[in-house]
């Protein structure tokens, strides 16, 4: 079926069903950790072992999306992504099928690799889909709410599903909803990739680059367990930093290379990438560790949790759909985004100081309703400015890339983070401290660190980024500006 692209509404619908799948995915980044001590009870998971229900996914979602952008510029987009949720379904319903802990932990790696791969070709195709800079702000913005936004949602439905049915449920879910997007996406997604693409693909930059990754992941989540300092930790960052050498050494030597290196020397992407990996670092701070403070501090079950972070993800959707993208057409990337950072950030100090003894309504709401605010401002401003300087037969590279920034800031912001709280909290436990107050106390020098990686990306946006991406002449913004 031969689709109109050039409807508003077809458009519109597109951009749906490709929320709809990335939901999915970013959903499953933290829907699990809600049901974790389900699973170890009834899978018999060790401590050590159940991490590696999450790693599992971390190690290839991490280590595939650069490749899996190529391959989406090489053989098409749609059909990658299609690729990629039909392969993510279906090990999600062998994830909730699962009777061991072999089995568990496999089907998560391949849910990664299908989350990799649709994650990596779905921005790129938001990017194909809307081409006039006001819709393309507005569609960017509901692209990023729902990628930002996504992993407090999944708080919420995990402890919904867990508490209401069981664990098995926080992955059948993806069935039918997987199924829609598919049948959807192929009504509606463009066919079509880049004219004159090659399609020879750099093998030896693909593995290089992919074991790289997935052993910097694998250090990095396990850097708290073995150790920062350890021989392993140490050991497997210098082979991820080799392999990365060998990469560049390869992508320098070879006709059509796998990211073609002069991608980096574009300015836009270069810096939108690195606040991009700060921000992430400062996100993982705000929930995963306002998470911890409010279940094993103050004492929330999951549910509560969940609900806890909904005022915030309110203001975000609001702003990411409804303000993020007219503060991009009137003031350009660069004001709203620091702007948006720095307001997190200041959320940031806000949690740094919440007590023991914490009030929701004074010592959370706040803090979450800025953190929500600067999310939403922010979030799409950095997706526009790290795809601006980049030709179309490399929009899904780029789009690898900006997601891979992300996830590996992520992964490294949150361990570095991690060890930061727990490294406070036994001091403060040696020095005599309580239980809660060692906790908490190790939580606010993690927030103060999350603080300062915010505001450092709203350092790096403010002054690194240029005005206008070259994409968008002053012609074409001012006539967005009429609109």
């Amino acid at each position: 079926m031969k689709t109109n692209m050039s409807s508003s509404r077809t458009r519109w619908f597109a951009l749906i069903v490709l929320c709809l799948g990335t939901l999915m995915i970013v959903l499953d980044t933290t829907i699990v950790n809600v049901a974790l001590p389900s699973i170890r009870t009834d899978l018999g998971f060790s401590q050590t072992s159940l991490a590696w229900v999450v790693n599992a996914y971390l190690l290839t979602f991490g280590g595939l999306l650069l490749l899996g952008g190529r391959l989406g510029d090489l053989y098409g987009h749609r059909r990658l992504f299609l690729a990629g949720i039909g392969l993510f379904t279906l090990s999600s319903l062998a994830c909730g099928l699962s009777t061991s802990q072999e089995m568990l932990v496999a089907a998560r790696a391949v849910q990664g690799i299908g989350g990799a791969v649709a994650s990596a070709v779905s921005l790129s195709l938001t990017m194909t889909l809307f081409t006039e800079p006001a819709e393309r702000a507005k569609a960017m913005g509901i692209f990023g709410f729902v990628a930002s936004g996504g992993g407090s949602i999944g708080v919420l439905l995990g402890g919904v599903l867990t508490g209401s049915l069981n664990w098995h449920w926080i992955f059948l879910v993806n069935l039918p909803i997987g199924v829609v997007v598919v049948v959807l996406a192929l009504r509606l997604l463009p066919a079509a990739h880049a004219a004159g693409a090659s399609r020879k693909l750099d093998v030896g930059g693909a593995v290089s680059v992919t074991a790289a990754l997935m052993t910097a992941v694998y250090a990095i989540v396990n850097g708290n367990q073995n150790g920062w300092t350890s021989a392993e930790t140490l050991g497997l960052l210098a082979v991820a930093v080799a392999l990365l050498a060998t990469f560049a050494f390869i992508e320098s030597h070879v006709a059509s290379p796998l990211m073609p290196l002069a991608l980096l020397r574009l300015r836009n992407v270069a810096f939108a990438n690195l606040a991009g990996v700060l921000w992430a670092a400062a996100m993982f701070a705000w929930f995963f560790l306002s998470a911890l403070y409010l279940q094993l501090v103050l004492g929330y079950s999951p549910l509560q949790v969940g609900l806890a972070f909904l005022p915030g993800n309110l203001v975000m959707g609001a702003l990411s759909i409804g303000v993020s993208a007219r503060l991009v057409i009137r003031f350009g990337i660069k004001p709203p985004l620091a702007a948006g950072l720095l307001v997190a950030a200041l959320g940031l100090v806000l949690f740094a100081r919440a007590p023991v003894g914490g009030n929701y309504a004074v010592d959370v709401l706040p803090a979450m309703l800025l953190l929500g605010l600067g999310a939403g401002i922010a979030f799409n401003p950095i997706l526009l400015a790290a795809m601006s300087d980049v030709a179309p037969e490399e929009a899904g590279l780029a789009s690898g890339f900006v997601n891979t920034a992300f996830m590996m800031g992520g992964a490294l912001g949150l361990a570095v983070l991690a060890s930061i709280a727990a490294s406070r909290t036994d001091s403060l436990t040696s020095s005599g401290d309580g239980r809660l107050d060692a906790l908490t106390g190790g939580y606010h020098a993690a927030f103060v660190a999350g603080a300062i990686c915010a505001a450092a990306a709203a350092t790096v946006g403010g002054l690194l980024l240029r005005t206008r991406p070259r994409e968008e002449p002053a012609g074409q913004l001012a006539a967005a500006r009429a609109d």
